[in-house]
């Protein structure tokens, strides 16, 4: 089980055949946040945003019986292209960090097969995978627009 929870640590964080959340986000001008090159849907920003949301639901889901996702997919998505200010964007990456190793603790403390006795039978290591791909995904498209931009290495 050590072995499965070490591998799911990995995942989670990123690197290994992917980019990781926080190289993809390192190093990007704040001015550039909310651009969204080429007529794509989403800037940089609505897509961190949006892996903050996600990946808190997905971590409230799995400690909290009582947890009242929001409404998709409006309640997943910002509004507003850019954040208002460089503090914004400086919280929403820390808590997304915050979340990701809340959930880590979870990984560590529950049994990563018992069916949440709510749901539709998720587990912890759904919930695990779910975020893995989910984040993978939407970082696969912060590295693209940053490709597009001409803010990649």
């Amino acid at each position: 089980m050590e072995d499965l929870i070490a591998e799911l640590r990995t995942l989670l964080n990123g690197g290994g055949a992917h980019v990781s959340f926080k190289e993809a986000t390192s190093g990007i001008p704040f001015k550039m946040l909310g651009e969204a090159p080429h007529g794509l849907p989403y800037s940089i920003w609505q897509l961190v945003e949006h892996i903050r949301i996600a990946q808190w639901d997905m971590l409230e889901f799995s400690r909290d019986a009582g947890h009242t996702s929001p409404e998709w997919p409006k309640g997943y998505w910002p509004s507003e292209s850019a954040p208002s200010d460089e503090p914004a964007w400086l919280r929403t990456l820390e808590k997304i960090g915050n979340d990701l190793e809340a959930f880590m603790t979870l990984l560590e403390t529950e049994d990563l097969y018992k069916p949440f006795p709510y749901g539709n039978g998720q587990n912890i290591l759904r919930e695990a995978l779910q975020i893995a791909d989910h984040n993978a995904y939407h970082i696969a498209e912060i590295v693209m627009i940053r490709r597009l931009l001409g803010i990649w290495k």
